[in-house]
């Protein structure tokens, strides 16, 4: 998939979920302009159960009043949603379309009620999001840090990928996530971001890699080596192709993707992979030796990192915190002073 197309697909998902909509053919409206969420939610719970008796019973509703109440709602989009068969009630092409985003609004309604019991009490919990290749340095040691001033507040982190944290954050599945800015050129209504600091990302080898031995390598040298992006999608994949682009060369054929930094760096350190990574995600294997960067340096290869967050959801004391922590190692591992 080109960067172009990549941008097209992240765009339809994410706009597609922020604004929880689906214009269904033959009405003229949205899901949101003729439908009761409740209705969704009922038709939910009798398509996982396969019977009306048994969804009724889960629902606490009679079953004519819940039959009723699909018979009304096929009325009013003017299809029909459900059937019976031979294993029960099964829903139709159009049912299992309404089905995929009732299921959307149910799953975040089970998350709700699961962040409400799990902050119930005196003890909170924060929930950040972010870039495997903040995870394996930046963060872990911001977290170690953030520690000492907040000993008693549950932190989850969770690694994804840009895309993955982006409509976590949208579904509240995230108190505020770190990742990439200016993620192919959009940014969804209702999130606010800011500028942590500058990533600089280098192209690692093995020790002991050909590459080392040219006088002066070039992006075309690089080229006739398989590589490896640390993330699955197309974040780094982009990168890499712009790098390309830029000097008219075309991105490797011999591609491997990977959700994880770890794999990447193990990948290089045992073949004639290359990969592009930030300085500080691999600043203990280059004083190791293992992998080492090699010496070429392209204006593209820098990238800032964000806190992003919801607007109408705003930071406590203890996320801004950890946020300091994050920003401050951030800037100082990826100069090198940590």
């Amino acid at each position: 998939m080109n960067s172009a197309a990549a941008s097209r697909r992240l765009r339809h998902e994410i706009r597609s979920f922020a604004r929880l909509t689906l214009f269904l053919p033959g009405t003229g409206g949205t899901i949101g302009d003729i439908m009761d969420p409740r209705k969704l939610l009922q038709l939910a719970s009798i398509i996982e159960q396969g019977s009306l008796a048994k969804a009724a019973k889960i629902l606490l509703v009679s079953q004519p009043a819940l039959t009723k109440s699909m018979d009304r709602l096929e009325a009013e989009l003017g299809m029909t949603l459900l059937q019976r068969g031979p294993a029960g009630i099964i829903p139709t092409a159009a049912g299992e379309l309404i089905y995929a985003h009732a299921r959307q609004i149910k799953d975040e309604m089970e998350s709700a009620q699961g962040q409400i019991r799990a902050n119930a009490g005196t003890d909170r919990t924060i929930t950040l999001g972010t870039l495997p290749t903040l995870g394996s340095n930046v963060i872990p040691r911001a977290v170690g840090r953030w520690r000492l001033q907040h000993p008693d507040t549950l932190i989850r982190v969770v690694e994804r990928v840009q895309v993955e944290l982006l409509l976590g954050l949208l579904r509240c599945k995230f108190n505020f996530i770190v990742g990439q800015t200016e993620f192919f050129d959009i940014f969804p209504d209702g999130l606010k971001q800011r500028v942590l600091f500058r990533d600089r990302l280098r192209v690692y080898a093995r020790a002991d890699h050909p590459l080392f031995k040219l006088e002066a390598a070039t992006l075309a040298d690089l080229a006739q080596y398989p590589w490896v992006c640390p993330m699955v999608g197309w974040a780094q994949r982009n990168v890499l192709e712009k790098i390309m682009a830029a000097e008219g060369i075309k991105v490797p054929a011999q591609l491997v993707e990977c959700g994880s930094v770890d794999f990447a760096k193990s990948l290089v350190e045992s073949s004639e992979h290359l990969a592009l990574l930030p300085s500080h995600s691999v600043s203990d294997d280059s004083h190791g030796g293992a992998i080492k960067p090699l010496p070429i340096v392209l204006p593209v290869m820098k990238r800032d990192i964000a806190v992003i967050f919801r607007e109408r959801a705003p930071l406590d004391q203890a996320s801004k915190d950890l946020i300091t922590h994050i920003e401050a190692l951030g800037a100082d591992l990826s100069s090198g002073q940590c």
